[in-house]
């Protein structure tokens, strides 16, 4: 009886360790939990409108923006749409408004690669009610390099684009939401910044994508009690002509979406959440990553950068 008794019982410390296993586990779940709550049970996409009658996208000539805008617009909502190049932001606009002939539409040629300049864009939404900003502006290396091989106007572009179009838009913005009480901010981080722990020969782009991130969050609990959501959404790769050049990706697949498919996740999302990673192989992946030590993805990461050098 005496030896049931003892074999029955167990030391304080083995429960804590495995109540401790149990939290870590949690944690690791936690991106792709998430995601089937939010997909399943509290995506609500006509409450878009809530925020304003109007959205504005910034890269929206090409890839996710193009995607993100015509998503927006099947929502029934106005655009803004900005981007570097005045042809390609006429032609997008006059798809759209063939297909969407009941939203207006007004386009701001803006690149954002050069210093300062935001005026423009001030100008751009003046007596303009924008409810949805989404960041989506982006630049990477237009190859793998080390570090010091970064020349000094590759350097100043990645930054200018990612970085402070980012910070200067969402400032230009965020005060008329504030004024009103109401809006949603979506900024587009990277898989590269936040999911895998470095992206090596790629340096200067996953820096800039992990300040997307913190800035998103901490302007997250600045402004949520005024009504206003800011999000990071954190994509992996999408089949888009950026990622087709920094990783051999030409078409969609099983982990690849489209970037019309990613936009569709995407505005799903909108206000739900500080950050997310909306498309559901994205919310897999990052749970797989997160099962493997730091130091593989690494050396991961690092062959795969030094592969694209090569064959650059």
């Amino acid at each position: 009886m005496q030896r049931t008794c003892i074999s029955e019982s167990q030391p304080w410390h083995l429960n804590v360790v495995c109540f401790i296993g149990f939290l870590s586990l949690l944690r690791l779940l936690f991106p792709l939990l998430k995601w089937l709550v939010t997909r399943f049970l509290l995506t609500n996409p006509k409450r878009l409108k809530r925020y304003g009658s109007w959205a504005m996208v910034t890269g929206a000539t090409d890839g996710i923006g193009r995607a993100f805008a015509h998503e927006l617009a099947k929502h029934g909502l106005n655009l803004i749409l900005v981007s570097r190049n005045p042809s390609k932001l006429a032609s997008v606009s006059d798809d759209f408004r063939q297909e969407f002939p009941h939203i207006k539409i007004k386009i701001i040629p803006f690149d954002f690669s050069t210093e300062g300049g935001y005026e423009a864009i001030e100008e751009g939404i003046k007596d303009v009610e924008v409810g949805i900003l989404i960041n989506n502006v982006g630049i990477t290396y237009p190859r793998a390099m080390f570090f010091h091989e970064v020349d000094q106007l590759t350097l100043t572009k990645i930054i200018r684009v990612n970085l402070e179009a980012t910070t200067s838009v969402t400032r230009s913005l965020i005060g008329p939401m504030l004024h009103r009480r109401r809006g949603a901010i979506v900024n587009i981080s990277s898989g590269a910044a936040v999911i895998v722990p470095s992206h090596p020969l790629y340096a200067i782009y996953g820096a800039t994508k992990a300040y997307v991130d913190q800035l998103s969050r901490s302007l997250h609990v600045e402004y949520k009690h005024f009504g206003i959501d800011v999000q990071c959404q954190v994509p992996l790769y999408v089949a888009t002509k950026m990622v087709s050049e920094v990783a051999a990706i030409v078409k969609p697949s099983f982990f690849v979406p489209s970037p019309e498919v990613y936009a569709k996740a995407a505005v799903e999302q909108i206000g739900i959440g500080s950050r997310c990673s909306p498309f559901w192989a994205h919310s897999l992946q990052w749970f797989l990553a997160g099962l493997l030590p730091e130091n593989l993805l690494d050396l991961w990461r690092l062959s795969v950068g030094l592969r694209r050098r090569s064959l650059s």
